[in-house]
């Protein structure tokens, strides 16, 4: 198992979350995910930002209320792509193995960064435990 301080696993899982945020505001808005460049259907993906500022804003960046907040941002991804996929939106220069590809890597980035802070969360504040000595004194890991 993985052994993570407090604070290699809350800096690990924010640098992920905010690497893959900027990714795909690149992608949307630069290249386009969904069609061409300057599709409109790329404007859904800002469903996903405003809900990553929102939920930061109302959780004050504490761990636990991220991994739920990226947990929030994968399904409104997800969403964005079956919505995209059912609607035939971007044919023909996004087929649906495309848009699954390219919004399955931004669901598995911010599921990952949601275990991270999960992980950081089941620790606590204290930098000193590592989660594996947590687990061993009994700490419950599924703390939200």
């Amino acid at each position: 198992m993985l052994s993570f301080t407090y604070k290699t696993a809350y800096r690990l899982a924010i640098v992920g979350s905010l690497l893959a945020v900027i990714f795909l505001i690149w992608l949307s808005l630069g290249v386009g995910i969904i069609g061409a460049d300057g599709d409109p259907a790329n404007r859904m993906y800002y469903v996903v930002v405003a809900v990553g500022i929102i939920g930061s804003i109302i959780t004050r960046l504490q761990p636990a209320g991220l991994a739920r907040v990226l947990l929030a941002m994968a399904f409104v991804q997800s969403l964005i792509a079956a919505i995209a996929m059912f609607a035939k939106l971007g044919l023909p220069y996004s087929g649906p193995m495309e848009l699954l590809l390219l919004n399955g890597f931004f669901v598995v980035a911010f599921v990952v960064a949601a275990w991270l802070f999960r992980r950081a969360a089941s620790v606590g504040g204290d930098s000193q435990r590592t989660i594996n000595e947590a687990m061993a004194k009994g700490k419950p890991s599924t703390k939200f």
